[in-house]
């Protein structure tokens, strides 16, 4: 069939199948004021029977939504909230200001599922699928077909600037790990949700190049499109073979589906007008039944692999599942050591080995590429004896890799890539010493511990002696090792340095600070007191010493720790210059415009690091100026980082109770739901904004009414007056509105519409364009209407690619 045959007819389907009226379609029709109850009557059901709204139950309570009604079972095609915790019961109501679910207790708070500014006059659940508000002209006020979860059915439309994100499981219907994205460049395509960059796509339309807006079509008899409203320009994806299906005695209904899994699949479901049991096939699927081509269907630091069929996740050598009960979170190294391969001194106890893993595949993220001659071997040496290197990739030439290494595959009979993967291991792991056998050399083994016991005993006995002074002796080299007893002090040693802690520098969520003095040189440190003696003594060590193994620029460094009972305070270095907050809220004179960059990409440039540059990323979870401290050259430093970790565990992903403060919360701590390290982009967004205006978010105005500071700072976006957005003289312009559109970025109610770390500070430093941003969530309901022409003509930029 010609293509201007196709186009003429897909146009045709879609004016008959979307009506502005929705007339044409069948329809039970709901009266203002109806209501439906999780106790007794729990939906509204289509003429046909197929479609139901209302709600339906989970693990925890009962969840609202559109279901296909299967036999016996239902088919979840659209969730309302789904982010937000079940709903233990209640009602569903029509109501004068939209469709509301009124909870049981009549004491709590309600909540729309659907709220209109015209009132509405009634609702229908139709035979398409679409669950829609009528006004009293019968015109369309709001529709589940207008704002898709996981699924499109037919009729439904998925725009320019739209996508679908799988649900958790098949009974969590909340936002899961992938995403399809129909983007502005005219490419549908499939990433991890928590995507870092243009690599990290795994499946592709391939229409990029001819920058078409793109709509997705499913039509009723499963043929999936593309089309472009502008111009004649029409794809295929994928055409159903009509003559196999057509068929007088069944019913058949499409639905399009990102799976849990991350694959897209086309499912149809034939019913039997006569009876029986009805039949379900997948007609369709990318990118295809292998989950392994799937990217992040394994966490960092370990590869898939696919057994008849069945798909697991491995770790790398010498790294361990970061939880034993999600395999597929990924996993984090076993033990970190030293610099070098040949470790000597004082640090003889762990040795660096090479470890080789063929027939894996692996996103590439090299830092470094020796030269093409470089042999394999000389390859794996390299590595060895550099510090930063923790992964030797030989794939026809050498590339050195740092963690974490994402999407890992195995791919069986395929020997082109090897990896050498750095491990360490104890002395007594790695040498091979000749030994005797039998009694005699048992007897002389139980004596040479007995007596290295006993020298253990006797050297701890006088560890115990010396006073706070004689710790902190090692080369400074050599601090970047594993956190060990030279770091512990005890209860004593601090109260003695704090003069019985004496001066109180700040107090917050996790506990007070105190200023303090090693009496060894008169050093200034900083002594907090940990507000955390619920967690056991194994637990706390185990993550104060992931975060003495953090080393950067712009982090606090911890100097140490006490765990002694139900002390548990940490030392850190002091920093004389107070905090961002002193700067900004509480000082004279405002801080110039260029420290305030300066401080701005520095937390940047930390945050970065915590994120997506340590085995194990580190969520702040409080972001704020308080937490910005400045050192004596004025350089930014994170402080407080890991200590939410101490609470929350050790997850990159975790439901958690609110951990932060008003004002600089992400949405997703109000909904119960996954908390990424995108919670700490959305407070950095809101502590930018109030850097540029040196004005706290929570103490704005607009017209009268309190606003947060991206809805503040938005509206001078609008009004072209951006100068009102900066405190102080001597602002570059060009920069400032740089820096606002990256705050308002940031602050996107999405987590996936805000920026990773790494792309605020390419960003900030121009490395990448910043295009103007859509308005906050709540900015009005003015704002709401604007965003529909500014998601066509805007995104986030990314680093260069082709899958933006």
């Amino acid at each position: 069939m010609p293509p201007y045959i196709l186009y003429l007819s897909l146009i045709l389907f879609v004016n008959q199948a979307i009506p502005a009226k929705a007339a044409l379609a069948n329809e039970t029709e709901i009266p203002l004021g109806s209501t439906i109850d999780a106790g007794g009557v729990q939906s509204w059901v289509s003429p046909s029977g197929r479609f139901a709204f209302g709600f339906y139950p989970d693990d925890e309570g009962f969840s609202i939504g559109v279901w296909l009604i299967i036999g016996e079972s239902r088919n979840i095609v659209w969730t309302a909230n789904r982010d937000d915790p079940p709903v233990s019961g209640g009602s569903i109501q029509l109501t004068y200001g939209g469709l509301q679910w009124i909870p049981a207790n009549a004491g709590s708070q309600g909540k729309f599922i659907f709220a209109t500014s015209t009132q509405p006059s009634s609702a229908a659940m139709m035979d398409t699928g679409n669950f829609v508000l009528y006004d009293i002209k019968k015109q369309v006020l709001l529709s589940t077909f207008a704002s898709p979860t996981d699924t499109l059915l037919p009729g439904q439309n998925l725009p320019p600037g739209s996508q679908l994100f799988s649900s958790v499981s098949d009974t969590n219907h909340a936002t899961g790990k992938f995403r399809l994205s129909n983007q502005l460049d005219g490419n549908l395509v499939m990433y991890p949700v928590d995507a870092i960059d243009s690599d990290s796509s795994y499946w592709s339309t391939d229409t990029y190049r001819n920058n078409y807006l793109l709509t997705i079509y499913l039509d009723p008899n499963g043929t999936l499109w593309m089309f472009d409203q502008n111009t004649t320009y029409t794809k295929v994806l994928f055409l159903t073979n009509q003559s196999s299906r057509a068929s007088s005695d069944t019913d058949t209904y499409f639905r399009l589906t990102l799976d849990t899994d991350g694959i897209l699949r086309l499912y149809s479901h034939e019913f039997f007008r006569q009876g029986g049991a009805p039949m379900t096939e997948i007609v369709w699927l990318q990118p295809g039944n292998d989950r392994c081509d799937v990217k992040g269907i394994c966490g960092p630091n370990s590869f898939c692999l696919n057994s008849n069929g069945k798909t697991s996740c491995s770790c790398l050598p010498g790294f361990e599942f970061s939880s034993a009960n999600q395999s597929m979170q990924g996993c984090w190294r076993v033990r970190t050591g030293g610099c070098t391969g040949n470790s000597s001194n004082d640090d003889i106890r762990l040795r660096a080995t090479m470890v080789e893993l063929k027939n894996t595949s692996w996103s590439d993220k090299s830092y470094a590429v020796p030269p093409p001659t470089t042999s394999i071997g000389a390859c794996k040496d390299l590595c060895l004896s550099d510090c930063a290197c923790e992964i030797a990739r030989f794939d026809s030439y050498c590339s050195k890799q740092m963690l974490p290494m994402r999407y890992g595959k195995m791919v069986p009979g395929s020997s082109n890539t090897t990896l050498f993967v750095k491990v360490y291991t104890y002395e007594s792991e790695g040498y091979t010493r000749k030994t005797r056998s039998g009694p005699v050399a048992m007897l002389i083994s139980g004596a040479a511990l007995a007596v290295f016991s006993l020298l253990v005993l006797l050297a701890s006995m006088l560890l115990c002696k010396h006073r706070l002074s004689s710790r902190y002796m090692r080369a400074p080299q050599q601090q970047d090792s594993e956190f060990d007893d030279e770091r512990s002090y005890t209860f004593q040693d601090l109260e003695l340095s704090t003069d019985g802690f004496a001066e109180e520098l700040g107090r917050g969520a996790y506990g007070t600070v105190f200023k303090g003095v090693l009496t060894n040189g008169n050093k200034d440190i900083a002594v907090k007191r940990l507000r955390m003696a619920e967690n056991g003594e194994r637990e706390f060590q185990r993550e104060v010493r992931a975060i003495a193994r953090t080393h950067h620029r712009n982090l606090v460094r911890l100097l140490g720790f006490c765990n002694e009972g139900m002390h548990r305070l940490l030392v850190y270095e002091y920093m004389p210059n107070g905090s961002l907050a002193d700067l900004l809220f509480r000082s004279d004179a405002v801080p110039s415009w260029s420290n305030r960059v300066a401080i701005v990409l520095d937390v940047a440039k930390g945050l970065q690091y915590l994120h997506e540059e340590i085995d194990g990323p580190i969520i702040h979870c409080d972001i704020k100026p308080e937490n910005i401290l400045i050192d004596s050259r004025g350089v930014a430093k994170i402080a407080d980082f890991g200590l939410a970790k101490l609470l929350i565990g050790n997850q990159t992903q975790t439901f958690t109770g609110v951990r932060g403060t008003r004002g600089y919360l992400a949405p997703e701590w109000s909904k119960n739901t996954a908390i990424t390290v995108k919670v700490d982009v959305y407070s950095y967004g809101v502590m930018l904004l109030e850097t540029i205006s040196c004005k706290k978010s929570m103490e704005l105005k607009l017209a009268g009414e309190e606003c947060n500071i991206s809805e503040w700072a938005y509206e001078y976006v609008i009004s072209g007056d951006l100068k009102k957005v900066a405190a102080g003289e001597c602002v570059d312009e060009v920069e400032l509105e740089r820096m606002v559109r990256v705050g308002i970025w940031c602050t996107q109610n999405q987590p996936v519409t805000r920026p990773t770390m790494k792309s605020v500070v390419q960003m900030m430093e121009r490395s990448t364009e910043v295009r103007r941003p859509p308005p906050p969530a709540s900015f009005s309901v003015t704002g709401a209407i604007w965003l529909i022409p500014l998601i066509i003509t805007t995104q986030v930029s990314f680093p260069s690619g082709k899958w933006q």
